[in-house]
């Protein structure tokens, strides 16, 4: 039987549960979160293991973000991977990192910038659209995970405004008050008024005009304006919508 290992859908629960596993001596043969499908082959062990908040202080900065990225990724079996690369950690410390014959260290930095380049490309690529009653208001669909570091970012970019970000792919949202940023289910936003400003049908107007008009015809490469700003993202940037 193939010993799969349970946790709770939270990055700090992942992180007790493979510090757990690495005390005790146990190799798990995977390590899944409680969604899981199980097999006929599987046995599903959940053990009850206390979520200690401080599991975080065992590693440095620069190494907490990168197993939280690799969290955040929809890589298969990323769980067993960072169980690997923690086995390493606690072996090695901090220069882990460089040792690029593991293939778990080579993984988890694949992964990792991957997440971070995904992250940075949104920071550029989101559109927000001012709502009737002047909340900013976004859509994304990343491949990753990657709502909580985004919104990190525009906390401090648009620090003065209310905004939502909706993550449509996984059906969540963050919701900024002006102080704090919230992820939960949209759920029990299905009734939230997404009719845009009419200031803003006038600006996005204007801007549609705009991008046409700067643009030369002759110029036009669509290869290579795929090659800085693939085809994914157009849904969602208003200059781009019409080109669908």
């Amino acid at each position: 039987m193939n010993n799969i290992y349970i946790y709770n859908n939270n990055f700090i629960s992942l992180l007790n549960l493979i510090n757990y596993l690495i005390k005790n001596g146990i190799k798990p043969f995977n390590i899944k979160d409680s969604f899981y499908n199980q097999t006929l082959l599987d046995n599903i062990i959940n053990l009850e293991i206390e979520e200690n908040t401080h599991i975080t202080n065992l590693f440095n900065n620069n190494i907490l973000k990168t197993i939280y990225y690799v969290y955040l990724s929809e890589e298969d079996n990323k769980e067993l991977i960072l169980y690997y690369f923690i086995l390493n950690y606690f072996k090695y410390n901090e220069t882990v990192i460089y040792r690029k014959n593991l293939k778990c260290v080579c993984e988890v930095l694949r992964i990792s910038n991957y997440v971070s380049r995904e992250n940075h490309k949104y920071k550029g690529f989101v559109r927000f659209k001012e709502l009737e009653n002047n909340i900013l208001y976004a859509e994304i669909e990343p491949v990753n995970n990657i709502l909580s570091i985004l919104s990190n970012h525009f906390k401090k970019r648009l620090k003065n405004e209310l905004w939502i970000i909706h993550d449509k792919k996984r059906n969540i949202l963050s919701i900024y008050d002006k102080k704090n940023f919230y992820i939960t289910s949209d759920d029990n936003f299905k009734l939230l008024n997404t009719n845009i400003s009419e200031n803003e049908t006038n600006i996005e107007n204007m801007w549609k005009t705009f991008y046409k008009t700067i643009g030369i015809t002759m110029r036009k490469n669509d290869k290579c304006r795929m090659n800085f700003m693939p085809k994914r993202y157009w849904k969602y940037i208003i200059e781009m919508s019409d080109e669908i």
